[in-house]
């Protein structure tokens, strides 16, 4: 499987300590230069930037398509736009991304999205995450995710309806 993911996710999951739960999950990642450079050049000291720096099954790879890259600066950061022309350019099966539109970006060019919340939820239905998702959502925030509480309810309905 495929999976191309943004910066967020990286860091929403390293703050809590739980960046293993995407090895777990999808065996490896792709992220894309821009990624890269913004968690482990410019972020260092920041959560994620050790994690993804050690991390051998996260693979960085550049983006050809540079035009599409450009035209896509106009409405998110240069992160977000190598993210999504990096999963067209892959055919890749998922994009990790939480932020609203990029996400409803990527959905237009018809690839298939999730955010953290999906894969803390997927984990934790396939007992990789042993603990509750929404506790480790809810710490996440603690901690300076931004997760609204509209995100949280959900999280606690599917968890319950899935008991």
């Amino acid at each position: 499987m495929k999976v191309v993911c943004n910066s967020g996710p990286l860091i929403a999951l390293s703050k809590v300590g739980k960046l293993e739960v995407l090895k777990k999950l999808f065996g490896g990642i792709i992220i894309s230069e821009a990624v890269w450079k913004e968690l482990v050049e410019k972020g260092k000291e920041k959560p994620g930037s050790k994690e993804v720096e050690k991390a051998e099954w996260i693979k960085v790879r550049k983006v050809l398509n540079r035009l599409s890259v450009r035209l896509l600066l106009k409405e998110v950061d240069v992160g977000e736009a190598e993210t999504i022309i990096l999963a067209k350019e892959l055919n890749a099966d998922l994009v990790l991304m939480d932020d609203e539109v990029p996400r409803e970006i990527a959905k237009s060019l018809e690839l298939n999205v999730a955010g953290t919340i999906a894969v803390l939820f997927e984990a934790w239905k396939r007992n990789i995450l042993t603990q509750n998702p929404v506790e480790v959502a809810l710490e996440m925030k603690a901690r300076g995710v931004w997760l609204s509480n509209e995100l949280i309810n959900k999280l606690k309905e599917m968890v319950s309806s899935d008991l």
